[in-house]
């Protein structure tokens, strides 16, 4: 049985830092393609970085590069996303995922989804 595990979300004032986890367990993170992507209110659920099974390559969203970072440690088999310089806009709930897929961004092509971990930024 799969199961991702987010943790780390949480109150931070603008321009802070966060760090959300992923706990993976039932899959590897070292062999799949594992994904951040969040979802505000009233809005779709959109991608922001992931961290490739080919080779730990990372891609992010627009919106996010230079302010996030996509890690993993597969000795823990955990995905982490490093969040630094916070926004409002960053305010939503951030889900992680994995595919079998070398690479992707739509989220139709993940099929293991976390519970969600809640990530606000005050101003």
């Amino acid at each position: 049985q799969v199961q991702l595990v987010e943790s780390g979300g949480g109150l931070v004032q603008v321009g802070g830092s966060l760090r959300v986890s992923c706990a993976a367990s039932g899959i590897r993170v070292s062999i799949n393609t594992m994904g951040w992507f969040r979802q505000a209110p009233g809005k779709e659920r959109e991608f922001v970085a992931f961290i490739s099974r080919s080779g730990g390559s990372t891609t992010y969203a627009d919106s996010v590069k230079g302010r996030f970072t996509i890690s993993r440690d597969n000795a823990k088999n955990t995905v982490y996303l490093q969040m630094n310089s916070l926004k409002p806009e960053d305010t939503a709930v951030y889900y992680c995922a994995a595919t079998s897929l070398d690479t992707a961004t739509n989220p139709r092509l993940y099929i293991y989804w976390g519970q969600g971990t809640q990530v606000t930024v005050s101003s």
